[in-house]
């Protein structure tokens, strides 16, 4: 009997590298082996300059890594990883001459995190839409202007080159490939193992009014945007949060444009956008019942916040959820 064929994940991690980046990647791989027992199971080797241990960037070291040198294809996936240590990484010709090469003799490659730079600096990213870390966002494409970046979404495909956005995008990214590799149940298995969401879509944005916006100093305002996630389908009318705080209409939209960088209408309207995003990922409420809960009222509404922000369709959205490599 011949040797089972197997689908080779080259992952290259280097001094300093984040060890999330890696640990995504290898973990959920690992996990659709044993769980979904795909027909052509996953072979995943960390490489390293040298083959040295990789000393992350939290100070644990990976032992058991193979010579990016001397590693030759063919291979299935090359995965570049980020962390503090990729702009030495990225400065130097002759490892990024590997990646290069190495990139020639892949089915797909990608990076997580700020290890575009490294695909950028190979010449891979050229012409090409990519996106990294918000925060890496505008240094990436300072260096190289010719890569149009994009810091919003989580990860993106371009032709067979795929960037990811910070860390645990990571995550989403390889249950990505998990699906478009052995279909939509072996994907699903691994993420409830890993209890994730099933699965982000690729074009949601990185930064959320959850997690994006300082917590504000201002007692009023904190008190009010808890009251806001809360209560999505209630007045939320700048003349009525101003009644409940007490102040008036112009007041509150001071301190809301002071302290959250945008007037309460267009707060609200965000946060009731990214609740009904959750609510179409985590259940199976039709679109029209979501419009209600959230404060929206009527599909339409809703509709038309979610091509204002995400650029697609309730229903769309919820779809590309489910099928993420499309």
């Amino acid at each position: 009997m011949g040797e089972r064929a197997e689908r080779v994940v080259a992952v290259v991690g280097f001094e300093s590298a984040e060890l999330l980046d890696i640990a995504c990647v290898t973990t959920g791989l690992a996990l659709a082996n044993a769980l979904a027992d795909p027909g052509t199971p996953y072979r995943v080797r960390v490489l390293a300059p040298g083959g040295a241990p990789v000393r992350c960037g939290t100070g644990l070291t990976l032992a058991g890594v193979e010579s990016l040198e001397r590693t030759k294809g063919p291979l299935d996936t090359l995965v570049v990883s980020g962390g503090l240590g990729v702009e030495r990484f990225a400065a130097d010709p002759r490892l990024v001459a590997h990646v290069r090469r190495l990139s020639r003799e892949s089915r797909r490659v990608a990076s997580v995190c700020t290890g575009a730079a490294v695909l950028a600096a190979a010449g891979l990213l050229d012409g090409r839409r990519a996106t990294t870390h918000w925060q890496f966002a505008p240094h990436l494409a300072r260096g190289y202007p010719e890569v149009r970046v994009d810091p919003a979404p989580l990860w993106i495909r371009d032709g067979n080159v795929y960037t990811s956005a910070g860390i645990t995008s990571a995550l989403d990214l390889t249950l990505a490939f998990i699906e478009e590799d052995h279909g939509p149940e072996p994907a699903r298995q691994v993420a409830r193992h890993l209890v994730v969401h099933m699965q982000r879509p690729g074009d949601q944005s990185q930064m959320s009014v959850f997690t994006a916006a300082p917590a504000p100093r201002e007692d009023t305002v904190r008190v009010l945007a808890s009251y806001i996630a809360a209560h999505p389908n209630e007045d939320l009318s700048t003349p009525a949060l101003a009644a409940r705080a007490g102040m008036t209409p112009r007041h509150l939209a001071r301190l809301f444009t002071r302290c959250l960088g945008e007037p309460p209408g267009r707060y609200v309207r965000a946060v009731r956008t990214e609740t009904a995003a959750q609510l179409l990922l985590s259940s199976a409420l039709p679109v029209a019942s979501v419009a209600v809960r959230c404060g929206f009222g009527t599909p339409e509404a809703l509709r038309k916040a979610f091509l204002d922000r995400y650029g697609v369709s309730p229903s769309r959205y919820r779809d590309e959820a489910r099928t993420p490599s499309g």
